[in-house]
């Protein structure tokens, strides 16, 4: 197999020109990924880091029982688009419902009720990027 460098210099300058950090590209049994590591990722990275964990701090003055994330992905409060949501404020929930799926690299992980109680506040909308131990609920 003989490498294409000319396909490789224009997914190269599609890096630079888009600001990516990697591009595939592929045709019939050939397949070309390329790749490049930057400083300026790691430094646009803290702010918003430093956003997010305002945002958390902020939601944890309120009482009751907080159901945190136990994974870093994306929120989502129904199983299916435009499905029945697992709770709703001032719903009955027990220990071990599912309130709500955190996705995280295609899995879908089911998020249960730590405690019997009533749902106080959601704290996250769906589809919305979660923390580790960011609150998702709180049940009185």
């Amino acid at each position: 197999m003989e490498i294409d460098k000319k396909t490789i210099k224009k997914l190269k300058d599609c890096l630079d020109e888009f600001s990516l950090n990697e591009i595939e590209y592929s045709y019939k049994d050939t397949k070309i990924k390329v790749s490049q590591k930057t400083s300026n990722q790691v430094v646009s990275s803290s702010p918003i880091v430093s956003n997010q964990t305002n945002q958390i701090d902020t939601k944890q003055d309120i009482s009751g029982n907080k159901v945190t994330s136990p994974i870093i992905g994306t929120a989502y409060l129904a199983p299916e688009p435009g499905g029945k949501k697992f709770v709703e404020v001032g719903k009955k929930v027990k220990k071990g419902d599912t309130i709500m799926i955190v996705e995280a690299m295609k899995t879908m992980n089911h998020v249960p009720s730590t405690c019997d109680g009533i749902v106080k506040e959601i704290c996250v909308s769906d589809g919305q990027p979660v923390e580790f131990g960011q609150t998702l609920i709180i049940i009185e």
